[in-house]
């Protein structure tokens, strides 16, 4: 049975582990990338309906995975594959759930689950299967009214890793970056590592003063689950950051949070971008790039003109906008090196149309280096 917290009841078969799970219900728009999509840690907390209808025909691979584990709180999906058919696979979707302890539900309608998320909103839910299917409606439902709300939730600690650690440039070196992983996918990583950086990848709870200790060529804030409004820490570090003159790139989370730096706003999305087909316009050359997304906060910022940052960093604009919404995707600084995107340039899952922006970042640092030489 899945559960919405305003009462709306869906009757499924159990999919993965048996028990009861809560989380915020989302969908996902993707028609292929489910393994990317369950172990990205921007995920944790969130119930992930996947709109396309047959899920698992590729099954799952260590190859794939964009971090160590599946981090969704929950999984719906309509059809799974009763089969795995592909020379990549090493085991079912369904076995890996049931092995990381996923409570998922198959054989809904997902359809008309995601036409009532994209009428109501992202709301909380809760997944009851097994001897949980037994409780009673109204204890189902109490038990997802008492739920926490996404809104308000700092969730960084969950996802970070405990340990610093390093991942080598490839290929000639151009310098180093400081990573403050939020909840960062190992693709990201990598193409940092591709660009000649060496990849510092820090905690969540690293300080100001430990990051500027370590004498970076820059530094990059990750993507990650939670409101960056409960993320006034990592704000006050970006902040001395910048001031300190290191250059800036910052992808979904690290985005909110640089909106939140410069002193914008942010706010909630009534049902959030999640998919690989998000149409974004770059500002600056007029071109429409699909994208991927995982978000259901976004930063308040005019688009179409020049603002002033009211904490002091000069000019911004916004350099990205969703054809869809006209939601903020991107903010560049004129006066200061630092930009970012609200999507995943990573493409993992998804096209490659963003990522250039890892090029974008490697000419920053470099430019930067020079003009102090």
């Amino acid at each position: 049975m899945l559960v919405l917290e305003d009462g709306t009841r869906y009757d499924g078969r159990a999919y993965g582990a048996s028990g009861r799970t809560l989380g915020e219900a989302v969908f996902a728009t993707g028609m292929t990338g489910y393994q990317e999509t369950l172990t990205d840690p921007s995920y944790a907390g969130q119930i992930v309906l996947m709109t396309a209808p047959h899920i698992g025909n590729t099954g799952m691979n260590d190859d794939d995975m964009e971090s160590a584990k599946i981090w969704v709180a929950g999984f719906v999906v309509r059809d799974p594959s009763r089969v795995v058919s592909n020379f990549r696979a090493q085991r079912s979707l369904d076995d890996d759930l049931a092995a990381a302890g996923i409570v998922g539900i198959s054989g809904i309608d997902t359809r008309a689950v995601t036409r009532h998320i994209r009428s109501a909103g992202a709301m909380r839910a809760g997944i009851f299967s097994g001897a949980d299917a037994s409780l009673t409606h109204g204890e189902q439902l109490d038990l997802v009214l008492g739920g926490a709300e996404m809104a308000g939730q700092n969730l960084s600690g969950t996802v970070s890793t405990q340990e610093q650690y390093t991942l080598p440039a490839t290929g000639e070196r151009i310098g180093s970056v400081a990573v403050l992983d939020l909840g960062v996918k190992t693709s990201t990583l990598n193409y940092l590592a591709e660009r000649g950086l060496d990849v510092h990848v820090l905690p969540q709870s690293v300080t100001a003063e430990e990051v500027l200790a370590l004498k970076p060529d820059a530094l990059f804030f990750s993507n990650g689950p939670g409101d960056p409004g409960a993320s006034d820490r990592h704000v006050e570090l970006l902040r001395t950051s910048l001031r300190a003159g290191l250059p800036y790139f910052g992808i979904c989370f690290g985005n909110q949070l640089l909106g939140r730096a410069l002193g914008y706003q942010t706010y909630k999305l009534p049902f959030g971008h999640r998919g690989i087909n998000q149409p974004v316009l770059d500002t600056a050359t007029g071109r429409v790039e699909i994208t991927a997304h995982n978000h259901g906060f976004a930063v308040d910022a005019p688009i179409g003109e020049i603002s002033e940052s009211a904490e002091g960093f000069g000019r911004v604009e916004v350099s990205h906008y969703d054809l869809n919404d006209n939601v903020v995707e991107g903010l560049n600084c004129l006066d200061i090196p630092a930009f970012s995107v609200q999507y995943h340039p990573e493409s993992a899952a998804g096209p490659h149309d963003a990522n250039y922006l890892f090029d974008r970042f490697r000419d920053l640092v470099i430019a930067n280096k020079e003009s102090k030489a």
